[in-house]
């Protein structure tokens, strides 16, 4: 809300040098603006009485994108990483996909692990979980199981995260 706008009987105002100029009308404040040359902006709607400042809105508005900006760049996004196994594998394999995933969680990334089921493997299901509990165990110094092994259709999955 900027000047006109502002429909508040009152407003608490400060300054175009950031100081204190005290509670006063809304269209006492509007005419301190004017005079200055600058806007009166609402940068506090929620506050009693509402806080507004005398600057230049053009300027404010920019500064406000470009801090939207920065924090936009210091965001991570998470991705999840799939780690597919099968009910057959051989142990060197398990080091090899485990060394990947190790790679993944280092990264700040999650991990799927997905153990696939094709054909006859679907009888044998029960004892084919310790497959995924090894992985787990082998990667447990920097890894938390987030979501333990589940059946999903044809694939047992269980996700994983890094320690904080």
């Amino acid at each position: 809300m900027i000047n006109e706008q502002i429909r508040e009987k009152e407003v608490r105002l400060i300054g175009e040098h950031g100081e204190q100029l005290g509670i006063m009308s809304s269209k006492e404040a509007l005419q301190l603006a004017i005079t200055a040359g600058l806007d009166l902006v609402n940068v506090s709607p929620m506050a009693k009485p509402p806080v507004c400042k005398i600057i230049d809105y053009g300027k404010f508005r920019y500064e406000m994108e470009k801090k939207q900006k920065d924090a936009k760049k210091k965001q991570k996004v998470m991705e999840i990483k799939e780690i597919r196994l099968s009910p057959n594998i051989d142990d060197n394999d398990v080091n090899t996909k485990a060394r990947s995933a190790r790679k993944f969680l280092e990264e700040g990334n999650k991990v799927k692990v997905s153990l696939r089921f094709r054909g006859r493997e679907m009888s044998h299901m029960a004892q084919s979980k310790h497959i995924l509990d090894d992985f787990a165990e082998q990667l447990s110094d920097i890894a938390v199981i987030d979501k333990p092994s589940k059946l999903d259709g044809r694939c047992l999955v269980m996700f994983l995260s890094a320690k904080r």
